[in-house]
């Protein structure tokens, strides 16, 4: 139950912050999805940083974890509006806009993830 109430309080304070960004930067229908593609990266950032930290520190605790990634960067990442802009691109026979932004999005998630690793274990 305690467990439950980390992801609880830390998706929720994720997704609070996700819907400032969508403030932010907000994209009128068919354009660049810049405020989906800002927190996907920025949270595959934070990501890193977070278990970084954790296996060169080893103390990031279970829950802290658990608060943390699962939580907090859970909530604040938005895969499924990913895929949902990803299949609006494709409805609407945007194939350049769909191709940019997908692999864009992959390819800066999972370099953002091994920055923040590194910076991690350099601090």
């Amino acid at each position: 139950m305690k467990h439950a109430l980390l992801v609880f309080l830390g998706g929720g304070l994720g997704s609070a912050i996700r819907y400032g960004f969508g403030k932010i930067f907000q994209t009128a229908p068919g354009a660049f999805p810049m405020s989906t593609f800002t927190v996907n990266i920025l949270g595959c950032f934070l990501i890193g940083i977070f278990m970084g930290y954790g296996l060169k520190t080893e103390t990031l605790s279970e829950n802290q974890s658990i608060l943390l990634i699962t939580g907090f960067c859970g909530g604040f990442t938005t895969f499924s509006a990913f895929a949902a802009e990803n299949q609006l691109f494709l409805k609407s026979g945007d194939y350049l806009q769909f191709g940019v932004y997908t692999a864009t999005s992959i390819l800066l998630g999972l370099l953002a993830v091994m920055l923040g690793l590194y910076l991690a274990k350099q601090i």
